[in-house]
């Protein structure tokens, strides 16, 4: 029997306030061809332990990396996890409190996200960061409101050779509260078109946005990004939605972004068949009052000691909505302690080896394909991500499953011009021994 806790008398009371006498009155907006006038037809009951079989025997169903050797990328990678990770989260001390509201009892927490803030800060170049929000996609999309309330103008231009989701979200944001957004075209070598983006600029622009490196792999112009924001006053918004690629590649406050905004996964947290995900954000310290989510701050108690506090809350549980700067609601605590166990792991030393171990494994891979007469769609420098030319995709990505290979991303699902081409994502698990067999895969499909 359900637990209803009103009784007859009282629904009779409820129908009569609303001036009808039966409860199916209460659709009766709804068509009666789409209602259903039947019972719901549902299997029996069943026990504890054959629910637990059957959610077992749905769960092998999913097949991923640990099935097939996987080359996918697109914004989620597939990284070695050090085993402290999750060892440290699994104390009860990390995965029980919810969020720091209450300081006096949270000091481990608080602790662990201000040491999360001053890795963000120095990965990032930036003088400021909160202690994350959602994902990669809502933090630029969070970043180009943030652009707006600062410079009180009315549109933001963003690259199309930023992650196509990314945008999608941006737009989301942006267009539904009244503001504009421009994106620029990418050229044929797959780099931003930056000549197109300045010609682009004018006195209602907020800000630009640039992904590095790029949804293609391909690693911007940084000089060319540089030299366009010194010689406007239009915010930079530079976006990192692979982190590891920091250990070589120049950060975003070394060319003068205003607002660094990130995808965190790639720092110790699973794949998980597609979440949860980590929104890393940072700022210049002028704009730190206009930084949505929470900051954790250091502090002194009343005996003198070292403590932490949530120094900034400018969000709408904790400050009237008119003063807010967000409605996000929280901030992926969790993953954000993963992250920061994960980059203690492995230090700055491991951080930088990680990180040249993708470039160089990915070009590994991109010269053995070459051997094999498989050529590179954008011919510009790239990190441990590059497009491919094929004769058809799907072809491969069925073929791949076949041989055990998640084969890459097909770039037709964002890009209907470029139809014939894989996204190949490499990383450091990836063993020579597999990435020769992949190519050997690839080489056979396009030449057989």
């Amino acid at each position: 029997m359900p637990f209803i806790p009103h009784s007859q008398i009282d629904e009779r009371e409820m129908l009569s306030s609303l001036g009808i006498s039966e409860k199916e009155e209460l659709f009766s907006h709804i068509p009666k061809e789409i209602r259903l006038s039947k019972e719901l037809s549902l299997p029996a009951p069943l026990s504890e332990i054959e629910v637990e079989q059957e959610i077992k025997k749905i769960s092998l169903m999913n097949k991923g990396v640990n099935e097939y050797i996987s080359f996918l990328g697109g914004g989620s990678y597939n990284h070695w996890i050090p085993s402290t990770v999750e060892y440290i989260l699994s104390r009860g001390e990390i995965f029980s409190p919810y969020t720091p509201y209450q300081p006096e009892a949270s000091q481990g927490t608080l602790t662990i996200l201000f040491e999360f803030q001053t890795m963000m800060c120095e990965l990032f170049d930036m003088e400021v960061s909160n202690a994350s929000v959602y994902d990669g996609a809502s933090a630029l999309a969070e970043a180009c409101l943030m652009a707006l309330r600062i410079t009180q103008k009315e549109e933001v231009i963003i690259s199309s050779a930023i992650h196509p989701e990314y945008r999608t979200v941006v737009k989301t944001y942006l267009e539904s509260a009244g503001f504009k957004v421009k994106e620029i075209k990418f050229r044929e070598d797959g780099r931003t078109d930056l000549e197109a983006l300045e010609k682009a600029l004018s006195s209602d622009t907020a800000a630009f946005a640039i992904q590095n490196p790029n949804f293609f792999g391909i690693i911007e112009d940084i000089k060319g990004i540089q030299s366009l924001r010194e010689k406007t006053n239009i915010l930079l918004i530079a976006c990192v939605v692979e982190p590891i690629s920091l250990g070589l590649l120049t950060p975003p406050g070394s060319y003068k972004a205003d607002i660094a905004v990130g995808e965190g996964k790639s720092f110790g947290i699973p794949l998980n068949f597609g979440g949860p995900y980590l929104g890393i954000f940072t700022s210049k310290m002028e704009y730190v009052r206009n930084m949505p989510g929470r900051i954790v701050g250091e502090t002194t108690d009343t005996e003198g000691k070292r403590g932490f506090v949530l120094t900034l809350s400018t969000r709408e549980q904790h400050i009237r909505r008119a003063k807010a700067t967000s409605n996000i609601c929280t901030n992926h605590n969790m993953c954000a302690i993963a992250a920061t166990v994960y980059l203690a792991s492995i230090g700055k030393k491991g951080f930088k080896k990680i990180s040249e171990m993708n470039l160089k494994k990915a070009h590994f891979l991109a010269r053995e394909l070459g051997k094999r007469n498989i050529e590179l769609l954008f011919k510009s420098p790239f990190y441990n991500e590059f497009a491919i030319k094929v004769k058809n995709p799907d072809k491969v990505l069925e073929a791949g499953l076949e041989r055990g290979f998640l084969a890459g991303l097909s770039l037709k699902r964002f890009y209907p011009d470029l139809e014939n081409s894989l996204l190949i994502n490499v990383t450091e698990v990836h063993d020579t021994q597999s990435l020769e067999k992949f190519a050997n895969f690839l080489g056979e499909i396009e030449n057989g």
